[in-house]
């Protein structure tokens, strides 16, 4: 798929996944075999067709395996105060060094997750423990292939609309 082909998010879309919001990133082995690790940040390409996620390598082996081998990804992102989900897909997923700003990117994105999971009663040693890591930081990037909505209700599961 070339980007000019691959679905965008809209701008307040792109905005939301890379604010306060739990990423969970998927992959698969050559069995079918599932594999999930979080996310530690996300960046959106300018475009709004390329998505960068951030995980911690150490933790993240066997999502990083599958991702070289295959390349397909998917990756949930949940806001847990309202539970506002959203899907995004790609089969082109490739790992990366991360920069420092990326490692910036990863310390907002921590600060912003404290104050979301703080609304539900979770104090910040919470989020530290569960976004964890040890300045191992590797990028995952993807074109998105296909996004869902995914907030319980009737609209869950529906492909989102083409955004301009």
């Amino acid at each position: 798929m070339t980007d000019t082909l691959a679905p965008r998010l809209g701008a307040s879309q792109a905005d939301w996944i890379q604010g306060s919001v739990s990423i969970i990133v998927g992959s698969r082995n050559a069995h079918l075999h599932p594999h999930l690790m979080r996310g530690l940040g996300c960046r959106v390409a300018p475009d709004r067709r390329r998505v960068t996620v951030l995980m911690a390598a150490h933790s993240a082996t066997d999502v990083i395996d599958d991702l070289r081998d295959n390349a397909s990804i998917a990756v949930v992102f949940t806001q847990p105060s309202s539970n506002r989900a959203l899907q995004l897909k790609g089969n082109d997923a490739s790992i990366a060094s991360c920069s420092a700003a990326d490692e910036g990117l990863s310390q907002h994105y921590l600060r912003s997750f404290i104050e979301e999971i703080s609304q539900l009663g979770f104090a910040a040693p919470v989020a530290r423990n569960i976004l964890a890591h040890q300045d191992d930081l590797v990028a995952i990037t993807f074109t998105i292939a296909s996004a869902f909505e995914q907030t319980p209700g009737p609209q869950a599961g529906q492909t989102l609309p083409a955004s301009d």
